[in-house]
């Protein structure tokens, strides 16, 4: 009998993909500019001033103030608590990195052609989170 065997199927079998993704926010203003205005995530629905949700895709972004995990030591300012990447086209690698600057974001890494195969490019959010876009290549 194999260990596969005798172990019986964990219920956690039935996960098969993320649904959304939660980032605990420290300022919900500074970041819904960033999510609506910088990035135009389209706005699926707000349940509260302390929650609001962007669809993207089959997935939802949602930002948050910190409820549960609200005893729990903030990040410290200036460290990303996550990391988020978003795939799209090589070439809107490159309009994306222009329209960051537009904005005035700063790029931690301009696009960029990976030995991995991948063009990337890198900067943060407002709650210095971490985020990519990249494209396969």
């Amino acid at each position: 009998m194999t260990n596969e065997q005798a172990r019986p199927r964990s219920p956690f079998h039935a996960i098969r993909a993320i649904d959304y993704t939660v980032i605990f926010v420290r300022d919900m203003a500074a970041m819904r500019r960033f999510y609506e205005d910088i990035l135009a995530f389209p706005l699926l629905r707000e349940l509260s001033p302390n929650w609001i949700e962007y669809g993207l895709g089959s997935n939802t972004l949602a930002l948050a103030r910190p409820s549960r995990t609200a005893a729990d030591a903030p990040v410290p300012p200036g460290s990303a608590a996550l990391q988020l990447a978003f795939k799209v086209s090589a070439a809107e690698v490159d309009q994306c990195a222009d329209e960051l600057v537009r904005h005035g974001v700063a790029l931690l890494s301009p696009p960029t052609n990976q030995p991995f195969g991948h063009r990337t490019l890198f900067f943060r959010d407002p709650d210095g989170n971490l985020l990519e876009v990249y494209a396969e290549i």
